[in-house]
C-alpha cells in the first residue's frame, strides 16, 4: 500500500493515478481517516501522560481526602484510555481497509490507457512464420496428436481443466527444466513452493482473497487459499522480517501449481490452454534495494526475452498501460508470443498473446507484508519487490505447438528442449 502521509501530501496526484488506472478507490476518505487517527493518537497520548502524572502523584505523601481524589481520577483516566484505545483500533481498521484499495503510483513513463489494446509496443524479436499450409490451433493439434484431453478434464474436474498426455507430459517437464536452468545460470535461488497460502499473505501481495471479484480459490473455514502464482509464496517468504542490506538483492524463483478462477473470462482467444483454472509456472521474485529496482526490472525482462528467444518463438514486448496494470505494479512489461491459432478476419495469419509479464511493485507489497532492510543510517526501510514469469507452461506449450507445426500434422520440438524431453518431434498416432 501507499504511505498514508504520501497520500495526504500528494492527494491530487493519487486521485489522478486512480483515475488513470480505471480503478475505484477513495483517497479523500483515506486522508480523512488518517487525520482522525492522528487526532485519536494524540488524544490517547495525552491521556496516558495524565495517567502517568496521576500515578507519580500517588507516590507522594498525601492525606486521605487527596489520595481518594487521585484514585477516582485514575479510575476515570483508565476508562477514558480504554475507550480511546478502542476508538483508535476501530479507526485503524477502517483506515487500513480504505488505503488497501488505493493502487500503487504508476511510473510517469507508463502509457495512459484503459484496456490492453492501448499497451505500447516497444520491441519485436523474431519474425512470424509464413505457412505454406493452413495451420491448426493448439486445441486441434493437441487432440490430433493425443496430447491434451479437454473433454475428460471437463467430465472429471469441470470446465477449463484438462489432461496432458503422452509427449505433452515430457514437453511440460522439459519447459520447466529449461527455465530453471536458465535461472540457475543467473544465480537464482530455486524453490518448489507450497500450493496454499494464508489469506493475509495473499492480501499483502495484492490479491483479493474474498468476494465475487476474487480470482483465487479459498479453502472454507481454513483462512487459506490455493495460490494463483508463486509470487504469493515467494513474497510471503520474508514477511515480517528485517533483511540484511548486504545480502540484497535476493533473486528467487519458484515452481508451483497455479489455481485461478478467471478461466471463464469471455473471449474467443481464451480457449484451450490460454486461460485455464490450473497450470504450472516458474516464477521469478526479487527483494531489492529501492535504488536498484528499476535496473533489476529491466534485468527480469531480459531474462524472459532470453527464455523465449532460446525457444525460437517470435514475440513482442509491450509497456503495459495504466488501466491494464494490477494495483501493486509501478510498471509492467508483457511479452506477447506470436500465436498462429489466433487467426481471424482481422488477423488472417495470427496475432499476439501474452505469455509472460514482469512487474516492479516498488515498496507497495513490502508495506503490506512488513518486509524491511536496515540501511546504513541505522533506520529500517521497506524493500522493493519485483516479480516476473519465467515460464507459464500452458501458454508456452500453446506457442510451441502452433509455431512449430508441420504440414503432415507433426510438431517439431525446439532444439533447446530436446535434451530435456528426449525427442525432437511429435508425430500423429493412432488410438490416442
Amino acid at each position: 500500500m501507499l504511505d498514508y502521509r504520501f497520500i495526504k501530501e500528494n492527494l491530487d496526484a493519487v486521485k489522478e493515478n486512480i483515475k488513470n488506472r480505471n480503478m475505484t478507490a477513495d483517497a479523500d476518505l483515506v486522508v480523512k481517516l488518517y487525520d482522525e487517527r492522528t487526532a485519536l493518537t494524540t488524544k490517547l497520548q495525552n491521556l496516558q501522560q495524565k495517567r502517568n502524572a496521576n500515578a507519580a502523584s500517588m507516590k507522594q505523601k498525601l492525606d486521605a481526602e487527596t489520595r481518594q481524589k487521585y484514585i477516582e481520577e485514575g479510575k476515570a483516566l483508565k476508562d477514558e484510555i480504554a475507550q480511546a484505545q478502542k476508538e483508535l483500533e476501530e479507526k485503524e481498521v477502517l483506515l487500513d481497509e480504505a488505503a488497501r484499495k488505493i493502487p500503487n503510483m504508476a511510473n510517469p513513463a507508463v502509457p495512459i490507457g484503459k484496456v490492453d489494446t492501448e499497451n505500447l509496443e516497444v520491441k519485436k524479436v523474431g519474425t512470424p512464420r509464413k505457412f505454406d499450409f493452413k495451420p491448426k490451433d493448439h486445441v486441434q493439434l493437441g487432440e490430433s496428436l493425443g496430447l491434451i484431453d479437454f473433454d475428460r478434464g471437463t467430465k472429471v474436474s469441470g470446465q477449463k481443466f484438462y489432461y496432458l498426455k503422452n509427449e505433452a507430459v515430457f514437453l511440460e517437464q522439459a519447459l520447466i527444466m529449461y527455465a530453471l536452468n536458465v535461472l540457475r545460470k543467473h544465480n537464482f535461488t530455486t524453490f518448489i513452493t507450497p500450493d496454499i497460502a494464508k489469506q493475509e499473505i495473499l492480501s499483502g501481495i495484492g490479491f483479493n482473497p474474498r468476494g465475487n471479484e476474487s480470482n483465487v480459490y479459498c479453502i472454507e473455514d481454513e483462512g487459506t487459499c490455493l495460490v494463483a502464482t508463486a509470487e504469493i509464496t515467494l513474497g510471503g517468504y520474508h514477511s515480517g522480517e528485517i533483511l540484511e542490506k548486504s545480502k540484497l538483492p535476493l533473486f528467487y524463483c519458484g515452481l508451483s501449481h497455479c489455481f485461478r478462477r478467471e478461466a471463464g473470462a469471455a473471449g474467443h482467444f481464451s480457449k484451450g490452454l490460454y486461460r485455464v483454472h490450473q497450470f504450472d509456472k516458474v516464477e521469478m521474485f526479487v527483494y531489492s534495494l529501492p535504488e536498484e529496482s528499476d535496473k533489476i526490472h529491466e534485468q527480469l525482462r531480459l531474462i524472459e526475452e532470453e527464455i523465449f528467444t532460446g525457444l525460437g518463438i517470435p514475440f513482442r514486448v509491450v509497456d503495459t498501460c495504466t488501466g491494464d496494470l494490477g494495483a501493486p505494479a509501478y510498471r509492467k512489461w508483457d511479452l506477447e508470443a506470436w500465436m498462429p491459432g489466433r487467426a481471424d478476419e482481422e488477423h488472417p495469419e495470427g496475432d499476439w498473446g501474452e505469455v509472460t509479464s514482469t512487474s516492479n511493485c516498488t515498496d507497495y507489497q513490502a508495506r503490506r507484508l512488513n518486509v524491511k532492510f536496515r540501511d546504513d543510517d541505522g533506520k529500517n526501510k521497506y524493500v522493493h519487490m519485483l516479480n516476473g514469469t519465467a515460464i507459464a507452461v500452458g501458454r508456452a506449450m500453446l506457442a510451441i505447438l502452433e509455431n512449430y507445426q508441420n504440414a503432415d500434422g507433426s510438431v517439431t520440438i525446439p532444439p533447446a528442449l530436446v535434451p530435456f524431453c528426449g525427442f525432437d518431434k511429435i508425430s500423429p498416432k493412432q488410438n490416442s
